[in-house]
């Protein structure tokens, strides 16, 4: 049954949808949202990932989430004071490089969705070799600022959520640094 249905929640919600947006069940529709149902799954199960993520501390998962909704509201309207009320010549829009400790797949991709989330920010690349982050910034004042924001604001619960890390301990041994 997996083989055919690698995804089963989603090819229910695929077929639901499918009819939902057209409004009709009539008999081309069933077996449109039926095909739809078993091949877009199946074409894209080499997309999902090999194991679930574990997620350490819910509770910070949940504050991290929240804290990032008041940023993003936050960030929507000083991008546009700045679009409607700033002269261009007055915009410093730069690229910057944060240096991450992260290596969780799921921690790093939940950080680029809050990166490009958020107006003014833009998450560009990652830089495998480095671990370094290139972001683009819409209207960059203080370099050093961003990164620290990015590393205590974001980094650092995320790497509590997914990796288990606690500030304080050394990950190699979980001793207390002092």
């Amino acid at each position: 049954m997996k083989r055919w249905f690698p995804l089963p929640v989603t090819s229910v919600l695929l077929f639901l949808i499918w009819l939902l947006v057209n409004q009709s069940v009539s008999p081309g529709q069933l077996f449109l949202a039926v095909v739809l149902a078993i091949s877009l799954p199946l074409m894209f199960r080499s997309l999902q990932p090999m194991n679930d993520p574990v997620i350490y501390r819910p509770l910070t998962l949940f504050t991290l989430l929240a804290k990032a909704l008041v940023e993003v509201v936050r960030s929507c309207f000083n991008v546009s004071a700045i679009i409607m009320f700033r002269k261009n010549d007055g915009i410093q829009s730069r690229f910057i490089r944060v240096p991450l400790d992260m290596t969780n797949n799921y921690g790093l991709a939940l950080l680029s969705c809050l990166i490009n989330i958020t107006p003014g920010t833009v998450w560009v690349e990652l830089m495998e070799d480095s671990g370094e982050l290139s972001l683009h910034v819409f209207d960059l004042h203080d370099e050093q600022w961003w990164i620290d924001t990015i590393k205590t604001k974001y980094e650092l619960p995320l790497r509590m959520i997914f990796e288990n890390y606690s500030p304080g301990h050394d990950s190699g041994n979980d001793k207390e640094v002092v």
